[in-house]
């Protein structure tokens, strides 16, 4: 077992402490990936070598390090490849950690129903129940011809690799993998958000202005490793409760500002959302505002192959998109923290 599925049992409206348990992860991997917006896969192979403690004993380390520094349980999965952490990790009860091993895994899938399988939709399922092919159990025993000829050569043999515990799959280092529903806002455009609360209410524009960046550099980040761009961006300043009555919320709810803005051009690039986000909040004219937090969302999502970019002569901006590609790499290999901006180093 060299995997491992985390989730945290982040409060609601909590999900922005993310990054920070990310962090965690790190100090013992480089290779984690996020799944927002309470979770994570960590490969620990290097790790086990390194600290001579096989990964059900990291991940005890790993709970209570996220229960001491942010006060927050979680549950555990553990599996020798990212399939299986993901379906141990549905059995794990909080503040467990629910292991299978190479050699359990064909008996664990075996009972399971199909629909159990990550990547298999309602319409999969519902086609192999139909033929009796309800459980993982009989998938895997079913020969893989007749499974060609319901879902198709290629679904069908990613299938029944799965069912016989064959994971191919792998962690990547800084990838993002986002449910269907998690790029969708509740109006159904698709859209990414970042959000940073303070520990307390913050009256310095300068932390203001770290914040920004240090959100604008995560969507553009997420936007890049999903091969997305996005049109436009909103920006929403969250108060303490505001001096004049008439301005606060029922139940002394934090109230809050939103502006959006439709960017000059859709993009990924982290320096032109910085930018956009700078001027919203300069907008605002906020003047000794108590900010609790603040949230970028990047809306309008397409692919990036439908992108442009309107050519200039300035040799710096060229620049500081050669240095983001190579900055893209370095996380890819080494852990998101690898490369960072230097007002978010200190």
């Amino acid at each position: 077992m060299t995997i491992l599925c985390v989730r945290f049992q982040l409060p609601p409206m909590y999900e922005a402490a993310l990054p920070g348990l990310l962090g965690l992860l790190e100090e013992f991997t480089p290779v984690v990936e996020a799944l927002p917006p309470d979770g994570a896969l960590a490969d620990l192979r290097g790790a086990e070598r390194y600290f001579g403690r096989d990964a059900v004993e990291l991940a005890s380390v790993i709970r209570v390090r996220a229960l001491a520094l942010h006060g927050i349980d979680c549950a555990i999965g553990a599996g020798p490849g990212p399939l299986l952490a993901r379906m141990a990790l549905r059995e794990a009860r909080p503040g467990a950690v629910r292991a299978v091993t190479a050699e359990e895994a064909v008996a664990f899938l075996a009972e399971r129903p199909v629909a159990a399988l990550p990547g298999v939709g309602r319409a999969t399922a519902r086609t192999l129940c139909e033929y009796g092919l309800d459980t993982l159990g009989r998938v895997a025993a079913a020969p893989l011809s007749t499974l060609q000829r319901l879902v198709g050569a290629k679904t069908a043999r990613d299938l029944h690799e799965k069912a016989n515990g064959v994971d191919l799959g792998r962690v990547v280092p800084n990838g993002v993998s986002l449910p269907h529903s998690r790029l969708r806002s509740s109006g159904g455009t698709p859209m990414l958000a970042a959000d940073r609360p303070f520990p307390r209410d913050e009256l310095d524009p300068a932390r203001h202005r770290r914040a920004l960046l240090s959100a604008a550099e995560e969507l553009g980040t997420r936007l890049r490793a999903l091969d997305k761009i996005c049109r436009t961006l909103t920006l929403t300043v969250r108060y303490a409760d505001l001096p004049h009555s008439r301005l606060r919320s029922s139940g002394g709810t934090p109230m809050a500002t939103t502006r959006t803005r439709t960017l000059r051009e859709p993009t990924a690039h982290s320096a032109a959302l910085t930018a956009t986000a700078y001027e919203m909040y300069e907008a605002l004219g906020l003047q000794r505002a108590r900010v609790r937090a603040i949230a970028l969302r990047a809306e309008g999502l397409a692919p990036a192959e439908q992108a442009t970019h309107q050519l200039t002569f300035d040799p710096v901006d060229e620049k500081v998109r050669r240095i983001e590609e190579a900055a893209d790499r370095a996380r890819a290999r080494f852990g998101p923290r690898a490369v960072l901006p230097g007002a978010l180093a200190a």
